[in-house]
């Protein structure tokens, strides 16, 4: 009933034996206890006797048993801090106004379509409120109302945009609104000082039990997801093992073992374990190390904001509730007055069931009941909810509903071969396409039925301002999941403007995921390692009666394409001419052409693109050619005077020299690339203060943006807009960024020099 071993004997459950005695060794610990206690393994090894749970009566006052503020109050303090830091981060107050902007014609998905987003100023203030209760629980400050400043904000912003849904964020909010619900100001809180009585005073242990429990679920459904059979043989998470941080692990393991044994074997393992190990004395070590060496090298992974260390703040609840005494006790004397409490002990608490004397009156009596009865239910809603998708059915897609609450974290990667948006005008019947996430700010709905009827209907709203009247919208979206064929996730026959949704009835119009040609993954591997470097290939599977219409781009001169299972037929539609093709048969396809391959036999269709970029190819051999060139000067082997084009390659480039026709572009381009990859190793080369420093500087811009611009928006809500002149030069003083830094270089140069750092 209660994580964190035998936590709840550092709260004491009687006042009497409360007082200011530290338990800091095994001995200390025995002497508080009976015989009986000491001889009970149920006792020391989570905190209560089986008879404490044997009746309804006994487990009220279990729940409700005085423990220890110190480790709850620390808990509240960091929660707040990062929350914070978050608002301004990944809850996106430095851009927000590029988010909101007024009179935009954006299409967004909200969980409800009755949510819309507040004029641009009143969207700072929201943030502005949410802020100022992040800050108050922090200190606990006017503690309720900062949780319900906070939460209330919060959660409005996170229904208003689905798109930005993840499990930690959805964790956010739920551990605000425990907060909101729990004693967390009794330590180290502005409270405390404001209120005695409030100060330093005992939590009932469902406060704990709580945090714990919902911690072991975020760590064991996890877990349980994991044991997906696309994980367990270590297709969700592939291309992670070339991450940087996985170094060491190659010097005894190559890439594929350590994507199969360290990425998936060991997040499954450490996932299923880690409430366990946190819950007993004997293993909270071990896991202390484990989790905090896993949540560190997710920071550095993925880009999850302050997740990483939200959990590593989780970490300290389930030591004994009175860590901070025993770990503060242990800095000097003249730091104790800025120092959380180290005695006396916690004072009694009205929150708390005492049992001798008896204590509470008959309200106090029911509401600890009623404390107990929610306790119980959430943690039963917790549980459920990760697999209540067979209730929320219109939200199932390839994976099950709203992706958020369910703890299947980084279960399913997936990648977007092919998205084409087709309208139809309903009275003139014109066709044309529309550019992938137009009028919207996200990628995201290409995966979700719910938030592709949203955007349908958004366009149909939108394209009459275009001339377009009565629009049908269709969308043909091909999606690899987990190192699958690429296949439609959707009917692209459907118009989705009249087509039917509804959140508890199946999708008519999902397409299933051809979970029978998994196994062809293996074959994949074998393909791929046969080609050279300057092959690429892409994986089809296609269903019956449908077709797929491709555009070969003239850059990519030598594109074939071969069946693998199934009959096709091959249009070219320039030429109008068919072929049909056999499993193992290949045929050429010209470019700069357009040609369509429909699916003719019984079962799906599969088969392969095979392709050169031959413009990509022939300019590698070029910046070779110059390389080599350019080496030969340096050293003095090259005793031919370079032509005026070719310059460059001695002198560099400089920007008057952008917009010189005498220099070659091969070379232009190949100068700036070179300048760029070195940008790119001086980076990567960096001392660690040059790294924190530049990390440092970063976010303080961000920040600092934010923040301006948060108070361009108060200012405006409280006495108007001033002149535009003046509002221009406020924004751009906002908009100041560091000097001489260019715009995320890594990003621009991933795709030419390799794997980025993430």
């Amino acid at each position: 009933m209660e994580p964190g071993a035998r936590d709840a004997t550092a709260g004491a459950p009687y006042v009497e034996a409360s007082r200011v005695k530290k338990k800091n060794s095994k001995e200390d610990k025995q002497e508080t206890l009976s015989p009986s206690e000491q001889t009970s393994a149920m006792k020391r090894l989570f905190g209560f006797e089986k008879e404490d749970i044997s009746s309804w009566h006994r487990l009220v006052c279990l729940l409700n048993r005085p423990t220890d503020p110190a480790s709850l109050g620390i808990f509240r303090f960091l929660f707040g801090m990062l929350m914070a830091l978050d608002i301004t981060q990944e809850r996106g107050l430095s851009h927000l106004d590029y988010k909101y902007l007024d009179g935009a014609p954006v299409c967004r998905f909200p969980l409800f379509n009755f949510l819309k987003p507040l004029p641009m100023d009143w969207m700072f203030f929201v943030y502005f409120v949410m802020f100022l209760g992040a800050v108050g629980i922090m200190l606990g400050c006017f503690y309720r109302l900062a949780c319900l400043m906070f939460i209330s904000t919060y959660w409005y912003v996170f229904f208003l945009d689905k798109t930005t849904w993840n499990n930690h964020s959805y964790l956010y909010g739920l551990i605000g609104f425990q907060l909101t619900l729990m004693d967390a100001n009794r330590y180290w809180s502005v409270d405390g000082l404001r209120k005695p009585r409030k100060r330093n005073a005992h939590v009932p242990l469902w406060n704990y039990t709580l945090l714990r429990t919902q911690i072991f679920i975020v760590y064991f459904i996890a877990g349980v997801k994991k044991l997906d059979a696309d994980w367990v043989e270590g297709y969700s998470m592939k291309y992670l093992a070339h991450h940087w941080l996985f170094d060491p692990f190659k010097l005894i393991l190559p890439v594929e073992l350590i994507s199969l044994m360290v990425v998936h074997g060991g997040g499954l393992i450490l996932d299923l374990t880690a409430g366990y190990l946190l819950f007993f004395d004997a293993t909270r070590p071990v896991a202390f190390f484990f989790v905090s060496y896993f949540h560190c090298m997710n920071s550095q992974l993925f880009s999850i904001g302050m997740f990483s260390y939200t959990m590593l703040a989780t970490s300290p609840l389930f030591c004994y509730p009175d860590w901070p005494r025993r770990f503060f006790g242990r800095f000097p004397e003249f730091l104790q007055p800025i120092l959380p409490f180290v005695s006396p002990a916690p004072i009694p608490s009205s929150s708390c069931v005492y049992p001798k004397p008896p204590s509470g009156s008959g309200e106090q009596q029911q509401e600890h009941k009623f404390r107990a009865i929610f306790t119980i239910l959430y943690i039963m809603e917790q549980f459920f909810l990760p697999y209540s998708h067979f209730i929320t059915q219109g939200y199932n897609n390839w994976t099950n509903g709203l992706y958020g609450y369910s703890w299947d974290m980084m279960v399913h990667s997936r990648s977007h071969q092919h998205v084409k948006i087709t309208y139809r005008d309903g009275v003139t019947g014109e066709m044309g396409y529309l550019n992938p996430g137009v009028f919207t700010q996200s990628r995201r709905w290409k995966d979700h039925g719910d938030m592709l009827k949203q955007y349908a209907t958004c366009l149909s709203e939108n394209l009459p301002h275009f001339n377009i009247s009565d629009p049908e919208i269709y969308f043909d979206i091909w999606v690899s999941i987990n190192d699958r064929f690429q296949q439609r996730i959707f009917d692209p026959r459907v118009d989705l403007v009249k087509a039917d949704w509804s959140p508890f009835r199946p999708n008519s119009w999902l397409m299933p995921l051809l979970v029978d040609l998994s196994p062809w993954r293996t074959k994949f591997e074998e393909i791929e390692g046969s080609l050279d470097n300057q092959t690429e290939v892409v994986f089809i599977a296609d269903f019956p009666g449908l077709y797929l219409e491709n555009f070969v781009s003239e850059d990519l001169g030598n594109t074939s394409v071969q069946v693998l299972e199934g009959l096709v037929n091959v249009e070219i539609v320039d030429e109008k001419k068919n072929y049909s093709l056999q499993p193992g048969e290949k045929m050429q396809i010209p470019a700069g052409a357009y040609h369509k391959v429909y699916t003719v036999s019984e079962g799906p269709s599969c088969y392969m693109y095979i392709y050169v970029n031959t413009t990509e190819a022939e300019l590698q051999r070029n910046f070779t050619k110059l390389s080599e060139l350019q080496e030969k000067v340096r050293n003095g082997t090259e005793t031919e005077p370079l032509p005026p084009e070719l310059q460059p390659l001695i002198t560099g480039l400089d920007d008057q020299d952008s917009d010189n026709s005498v220099i070659d572009p091969v070379v232009r381009l190949f100068l700036k690339r070179q300048k760029r990859m070195q940008e790119v190793k001086k980076r990567r080369e960096a001392s660690m203060i040059e790294r924190f420093q530049r990390f440092a500087s970063k976010k303080y811009y961000s920040i600092r943006r934010g923040f301006l611009m948060t108070a361009i928006a108060l200012r405006n809500l409280a006495v108007g807009l001033p002149p535009i002149e003046q509002l221009t030069r406020e924004v751009a003083f906002a908009n100041m960024k560091e000097p001489e830094t260019e715009t995320n270089q890594e990003e621009r140069l991933k795709d030419e020099v390799g794997h980025g750092e993430l």
